[in-house]
C-alpha cells in the first residue's frame, strides 16, 4: 500500500472506501466513474465490486495489478506511516536506515463499520513516523545539495534535503523537509504536518533540534532552515561528525488532520511528551494570558458600580426558566470558536494547545479515566468547577453573579515551578521519560486546558447570551422610559394648551364685559341726555 497516495478532487468530496479482505486483497466502491480515462466500477454493481485489486504483495505496485494502467499515484486515503527502507538510490557515500519502522497496516485513514456506517478516524500515532539518515564521509562531499531516500509517514512520501555548504549562506548547514514527487501529485494537494529535524551529537545532550509546523502545498512543498547550525560546529570537534566522518540526521514527522469543530488530539503520545519538555511553558503563557485578559474584562464590569448594580437588578428580576435558558449553550457552537481562536497554523505551540484543550474538555465531560482523575484530585486541589457538560450543552454550574465574581477576583493557580521550563532541546532524546515527570506534565496540560475552557465558556455565554439579554432589557427599559417621557411631555403640552385656551377664553370674556360695560354707560348717558 506504500504506492497509494491521497486522491483529491476539486469540488468533489473524496468518497473512496477501502475495504481490506483476507490475503491482502483490497476492493473499492466509488461514486466516481472515470478517473484519468480509466473506467471504474460504479457503486452497487454487486459481485464485480469485490476483488477490484489483485493481491498487493511487498514487491508489487499499483500498475502491476492491471486495473489502474497509466495512473501512478492513487492512494489509500491516509494510510498509516510506513517508512521505506534503503532503496539504493543516491551516491555511495550515503547510507540510510529506518528507525522504529512502522508495520504496514490494512486500516485506512477512514475505516467503515458496515453495521452502522460510522467512520473511525486514524489515530495520531498512525500518522507519525521517524526517519534516520546516516551520511558517510560527510566532509568529503562536494555536491551542493544532497537528498535522502524517500520515506513514508501518514500516507505521504517525504525526503530530507541538505546543503552541506549552506543554501544562499556560506557559514551554515541548511536542512529542509520536502514532499517527494510534489510535481506529480494531483491538483489541490495539501499536507499539514509538524516535524522535528535533528543533527545528532555523540553526546545526546548536545544534539541540535529544530521544530516547525507547516502546510505543504504546490507552492510551498518544502520547509526548513537555511541557518540550521554553524558549519564550524558541524565540521569541528564538537561531536557531530564521528570518527568515521559520518553525520546522522533524524526526522520526526507528524501528519495532522485538523478538526475545525472541536479541540482534537493531533500528536503521537511519545512525540507530545518530547514537545512538552520544550514548549509547556509557552502553552502555559498562552493559556494564562487568555484567562487573565478575560478576567480583566469581567473585572471592569464589577468595578463599574453603577453598571454592576444595574446588571444585578436585572438578574434578580428574571425568572429561573429564563436564567437556565441563557446560562447554557451548545458545545459544538462554542468549541468551533475555541478552535478558531487557539489553532494558529504557523504557531508551533498550537498543536500542544489543542492537546491541552482536548484533555481539559475530557476532564469537563468526566470522560477521563477514573484512575487518572483520582490522581489529579489527590495530587493537587482542583478549583470548584464553573462549567459542566450536560447533554451536549455547556452549562454554568452556579448563579452567574457568583461565577462572575469568582472568575474576576479569585487568584489564578500559581505558575508551575516544577515543570520542564528549565529543560531544553536535550529533552528530545527519544528515551523513556521519568514516569512522575510525565504524569506531572499531563496534569499540567489537562489543568491548563480545563481552566482555559471554563473561562472561555463563561465569557462566551456571558457576552453572547446573558449580556445580550441584559442589553436588550436595558434597551427595553430605556424605550419604556422614552415612551413615558413622551407621554408625559404630550400630557403636559396638552394641559398647557388647555390652560392657554382657558386663559384666552377668560381674557375674551373679560374684554366682552368691558365692552358691555362701556356700552351700558354710553346708553345711560344717552338716556340722560334725552331726558334733559
Amino acid at each position: 500500500m506504500s504506492h497509494l497516495e491521497e486522491v483529491v478532487f476539486r469540488g468533489e468530496k473524496d468518497r473512496w472506501v477501502w475495504l481490506p479482505d483476507d490475503g491482502c486483497l483490497f476492493s473499492v466502491k466509488s461514486s466516481y466513474s472515470i478517473l484519468e480515462n480509466i473506467l471504474l466500477l460504479e457503486e452497487g454493481v454487486g459481485d464485480l465490486n469485490e476483488g477490484v485489486f489483485s493481491t498487493l504483495d511487498e514487491s508489487g505496485s499499483v500498475q502491476s495489478s492491471g486495473v489502474f494502467v497509466g495512473v501512478t499515484r492513487i492512494p489509500a486515503k491516509g494510510m498509516a506511516g510506513v517508512l521505506s527502507e534503503e532503496s539504493g538510490v543516491g551516491t555511495s557515500r550515503v547510507q540510510q536506515q529506518v528507525e522504529n519502522e512502522i508495520t504496514p497496516t490494512l486500516a485506512p485513514y477512514r475505516d467503515t463499520d458496515e453495521d452502522d456506517g460510522v467512520f473511525v478516524e486514524q489515530k495520531p500515532s498512525e500518522l507519525y513516523g521517524k526517519y534516520t539518515w546516516k551520511i558517510e564521509k560527510f566532509n568529503q562531499i562536494t555536491k551542493r545539495e544532497l537528498r535522502s531516500n524517500a520515506f513514508e509517514v501518514g500516507g505521504y512520501k517525504w525526503y530530507i534535503l541538505i546543503y552541506p555548504q549552506g543554501c544562499d549562506v556560506s557559514d551554515h548547514l541548511s536542512l529542509f523537509l520536502c514532499v517527494a514527487n510534489h510535481d506529480k501529485l494531483l491538483p489541490g494537494w495539501s499536507h499539514f504536518a509538524q516535524f522535528t529535524i535533528a543533527v545528532i551529537n555523540k553526546d545526546s545532550k548536545k544534539s541540535k533540534y529544530s521544530d516547525t509546523l507547516h502546510r505543504f502545498w504546490k507552492k510551498e512543498h518544502d520547509r526548513g532552515w537555511k541557518k540550521f547550525m554553524e558549519l564550524s560546529k558541524v565540521n569541528g570537534h564538537d561531536g557531530f561528525v564521528d570518527y568515521s566522518d559520518n553525520l546522522i540526521i533524524k526526522a520526526q514527522v507528524q501528519v495532522i488532520r485538523e478538526k475545525p469543530d472541536r479541540p482534537f488530539r493531533c500528536l503521537d503520545c511519545q512525540y507530545r511528551r518530547e514537545l512538552v519538555k520544550v514548549y509547556l511553558t509557552n502553552v502555559e503563557q498562552i493559556c494564562r494570558r487568555f484567562v487573565e485578559e478575560r478576567r480583566s474584562k469581567l473585572g471592569k464590569l464589577i468595578e463599574d458600580k453603577a453598571r454592576w448594580l444595574s446588571f444585578s437588578a436585572f438578574w434578580s428580576k428574571i425568572d429561573q426558566t429564563s436564567r437556565r435558558r441563557i446560562s447554557r449553550e451548545k458545545t459544538d457552537v462554542i468549541l468551533k470558536v475555541v478552535v478558531k481562536h487557539f489553532f494558529i497554523m504557523k504557531d508551533i505551540t498550537s498543536t500542544l494547545v489543542m492537546e491541552s484543550l482536548y484533555s481539559g474538555l475530557k476532564a469537563l465531560e468526566g470522560q477521563t479515566s477514573k484512575k487518572e482523575w483520582k490522581k489529579l484530585l489527590d495530587s493537587e486541589k482542583i478549583p470548584t468547577p464553573i462549567v459542566r457538560v450536560e447533554n451536549d450543552m455547556f452549562v454554568l454550574v452556579d448563579d452567574v453573579l457568583l461565577l462572575l465574581e469568582r472568575a474576576a477576583t479569585e487568584p489564578l493557580p500559581p505558575k508551575d515551578e516544577k515543570g520542564p521550563q528549565n529543560c531544553t532541546k536535550n529533552g528530545h532524546s527519544g528515551e523513556d521519560f521519568d514516569k512522575d515527570c510525565i504524569e506531572h506534565d499531563e496534569r499540567c496540560l489537562t489543568e491548563l486546558g480545563r481552566m482555559t475552557l471554563e473561562i472561555f465558556v463563561l465569557n462566551y455565554i456571558f457576552s453572547n447570551k446573558i449580556e445580550v439579554a441584559y442589553q436588550e432589557a436595558v434597551a427595553l427599559k430605556r424605550q419604556e422610559e422614552l415612551i413615558r417621557e413622551e407621554e408625559e411631555a404630550s400630557w403636559k403640552a396638552e394641559n398647557d394648551q388647555k390652560t392657554k385656551r382657558g386663559a384666552n377664553e377668560r381674557k375674551k370674556k373679560s374684554k366682552k364685559k368691558q365692552v358691555g360695560g362701556k356700552l351700558m354707560k354710553s346708553l345711560d348717558l344717552d338716556i340722560l341726555n334725552l331726558g334733559s
